[in-house]
């Protein structure tokens, strides 16, 4: 039986922000390609996260340079489902070759020539090169330390919705980055005791001296770092555009009646262990926070600029009593708890790209997103080629970068060998 094959030279396998923004690039270099995805645009923003979700960075910040948010603020911190439109409209715009429904099962190497075969929902497909942007955000991992306690209802945080979809009772939310304590404050407002296992984190200011601190990352040069501080592969940072956007305070959320403890690190049937860690994780994230505002102040004083001081940015609460005295054991029954959110990040899933592209570890091996295979590409990577690669704006620059490397193959490809006149 002859099979019907799709020629096309670039395949984007994923619509999501890195998609979306490869597609645009490859359109300006003239490069014809699809963009293929399982779900709807921009779908993980719609459906994989709570309902309450807002960018963690404002609207003028947290976009592509090449189009506005529309109707907002520049400085708010735009709804989940504004920012999901925002791509659909940019899709429109410029007219981008973006197909939904579409899932890509297989990539392999074409055996029989150039290029990669790919099988999909829709049929097979023959590409000269593959842009993986699916993503880091791809199989919600819940630690196999989990409670086998059945009467404990468990979710990860790409489940939870609202406060009203938890059992009554308590919550203990593990993890306290930016999901892990946004969902929490959400739990506490709504009247739940909720209990936050706090690790290692970043916490900067969410803004200073009257500027957001992403502006104070872009201006110290902080976004371009090109790779992450050793010993801080796992350190998450606790940042909020919440309400408008706060600066995350451990202490205040202490005061406020959030009863907070170190690591989890263990459960046995009802019991959980946590690590004596929780003070010196919080003191660690004041050093963060204080160590900015003074590159803050520096900047601002070797620049001249006329930016008002904020003396009471650098007060800090008193030490809560749960950092005296820390929870190192928790019988769950008897503290009410109902309910666990693991807000333990994600792990990618590349079952699909069967190609010589990855590490001992199964994790893509690349430079900059150029893969050690020939023709394969990933973006949306954290640290794909420095901090601010997994931002919108951050993918969008990777995305050029990478554009400029098909083509320049393409142009490789193209070659004919020159022939003089006087050779004739």
């Amino acid at each position: 039986m002859t099979v019907n094959i799709k020629e096309v030279d670039t395949l984007v396998v994923g619509a999501g922000q890195a998609g979306i923004a490869m597609s645009e690039h490859l359109t300006r270099q003239g490069v014809p390609h699809l963009v293929l995805e399982k779900n709807r645009i921009a779908e993980a923003w719609r459906t994989n996260r709570w309902d309450s979700l807002v960018a963690n960075g404002p609207a003028w910040h947290d976009r592509f340079p090449s189009m506005e948010f529309s109707d907002v603020d520049q400085d708010c911190f735009v709804p989940k489902d504004q920012v999901a439109d925002y791509f659909n409209d940019y899709v429109k715009k410029f007219e981008l070759p973006v197909i939904s429904g579409i899932e890509v099962s297989n990539v392999e190497k074409n055996k029989e020539g150039s290029g990669f075969i790919v099988q999909t929902s829709d049929g097979v497909f023959h590409a000269q090169h593959i842009v993986s942007a699916t993503g880091p955000f791809q199989s919600p991992v819940i630690p196999s330390i989990a409670t086998e306690d059945h009467g404990i209802h468990q979710m990860h945080s790409a489940d939870y919705r609202n406060p009203e979809a938890l059992p009554e009772g308590a919550v203990l939310v593990i993890g306290a980055g930016s999901s892990g304590v946004q969902i929490a404050d959400e739990l506490l407002q709504s009247g739940k005791t909720v209990y936050l296992s706090v690790g290692p984190h970043d916490r900067p200011p969410r803004s200073y001296r009257g500027r957001d601190f992403v502006w104070w990352l872009g201006v110290l040069g902080l976004w371009d770092v090109p790779a992450n501080e050793p010993g801080k592969e796992h350190v998450t940072i606790a940042v909020s555009g919440a309400e408008g956007g706060k600066t995350i305070d451990f202490r205040q959320l202490a005061e406020r009646g959030m009863k907070l403890v170190g690591r989890t690190q263990s459960f046995n049937q009802s019991t959980v262990l946590f690590s004596n860690d929780l003070a010196d994780n919080i003191r660690a994230g004041d050093d963060n926070y204080l160590s900015l505002l003074d590159r803050a102040d520096a900047y601002i004083a070797d620049n001249g600029l006329d930016l008002p001081e904020e003396p009471e940015a650098r007060e800090l609460l008193p030490d809560s009593h749960c950092m005296t005295n820390p929870t190192i054991e928790l019988d769950m029954k008897a503290a009410g708890i109902q309910s666990i959110i693991w807000a333990t990040g994600y792990s990618t899933d590349y079952s699909w790209l069967n190609v010589d592209a990855f590490d001992d570890n199964n994790q893509p091996k690349h430079h900059r997103g150029v893969s050690k295979q020939t023709g394969v590409y990933f973006l949306g990577l954290p640290w794909l080629s420095r901090r601010g690669s997994s931002f919108i704006w951050g993918v969008w620059h990777d995305a050029k970068y990478i554009a400029d490397q098909i083509v320049i193959q393409r142009q490789y490809k193209q070659y004919k060998q020159y022939t003089s006149p006087a050779a004739k």
